[in-house]
């Protein structure tokens, strides 16, 4: 397995070949000035807001605003094409901090920001942070996914899971590893078919992915995209939450969830374009379980008290840095 380690071995080698100057390398940031609340915050996303990943960072913009601390705008359903257009746009309007997605945009993201070195940018990447004020994030929830995998493996009859992502990218990868990787720790006879719809937001395909794999006996539905919770809804199986928790729409469905909470990332990157302090890091570490940026919810009428109380053990060893959870970016595969 890849470790975190061999992680950021990777993204360095990425953006050394993308010929990007990442935090700590030469040139420095360039100084940001103190700014007066509400500052202007303006995010960019190439899916519909009410996606789960999207929502997420909508979320936590609302209710920094809520607070006075900014003023927002965003645009939604941006291709990829367009994006770039997009963020000049923002740019020329005077935003203080632009946030956004690079994933599928990163020279062109990258080349943006630099053209506007007095606007700080926090956008989602797979790669490093570049001079002098472009920063990172991640939804590391990885160990969320774990905890939620120990309550699947508990709870599978037939031994078959199903798995439904977006795409087969890093961000994707590990928390499904994750999941697999804790299932098998309290089942090690689980068996896993997985797929890919190659699309962020699908859900008719996402729902007939699902129903294939219930079809050939999968009885737990791992639902990293919407659509596959419906499926299991209909076919009367369990599903795994990812990223929102979305049990109140699936009474007796949703076994677990891996929730991401964007706030402890949002706010510290607000607070620093406030303090004049922003800088070109890489937020990821905020949505790990420690900070507040990731937690597990689980249906206590589905889950056994007994496995409740192991799993919440478990989860407070990886809290206190007693249990690491492994990190592999690799596409998973099936394994029947």
């Amino acid at each position: 397995m890849l470790l975190s380690l061999t992680r950021r071995i990777f993204l360095a080698a990425c953006a050394a070949a993308l010929g990007l100057a990442t935090i700590g390398l030469a040139g420095g940031s360039a100084a940001m000035a103190a700014k007066d609340k509400p500052i202007k915050v303006a995010a960019i996303y190439t899916v519909p807001v009410e996606q789960q990943w999207v929502s997420r960072i909508n979320k936590a913009l609302k209710a920094a605003e809520a607070r006075g601390d900014i003023t927002y705008t965003f645009s939604e359903n941006v291709a990829n094409t367009d994006y770039e257009r997009v963020m000049r746009e923002y740019a020329e309007q005077g935003m203080d901090l632009v946030v956004g997605e690079a994933f599928a945009v990163e020279r062109a993201a990258r080349k943006v920001a630099a053209e506007y070195p007095d606007i700080s940018f926090l956008m989602g990447s797979s790669f490093g942070p570049a001079q002098p004020n472009f920063a990172v994030f991640d939804n590391w929830i990885h160990e969320p996914s774990y905890l939620s995998g120990l309550a699947a493996g508990k709870a599978t009859k037939s031994n078959v899971i199903g798995m439904v992502g977006g795409y087969a990218i890093p961000e994707v990868n590990r928390l499904m590893h994750a999941f697999m990787e804790g299932a098998r720790e309290t089942n090690p006879d689980v068996k896993f078919m997985v797929t890919f719809i190659n699309s962020w937001y699908d859900p008719p395909k996402a729902k007939e992915s699902a129903f294939a794999m219930i079809d050939k006996g999968a009885d737990i539905m791992y639902a990293e995209r919407f659509g596959v919770s419906d499926a299991a809804k209909e076919r009367s199986v369990l599903a795994i939450g990812n990223v929102i928790d979305t049990a109140p729409d699936y009474p007796g469905t949703i076994l677990a969830s891996a929730l991401w909470h964007m706030e402890p990332t949002i706010d510290r990157a607000i607070k620093a374009v406030i303090d004049g302090t922003f800088e070109p890091a890489d937020y990821g570490q905020y949505s790990f379980m420690s900070y507040g940026g990731g937690s597990l919810v689980m249906d206590k009428n589905l889950v056994p008290a007994d496995v409740q109380t192991m799993i919440m053990e478990k989860e407070q060893e990886i809290k206190d840095g007693l249990f690491r959870v492994n990190v592999n970016d690799e596409e998973p595969k099936s394994t029947m």
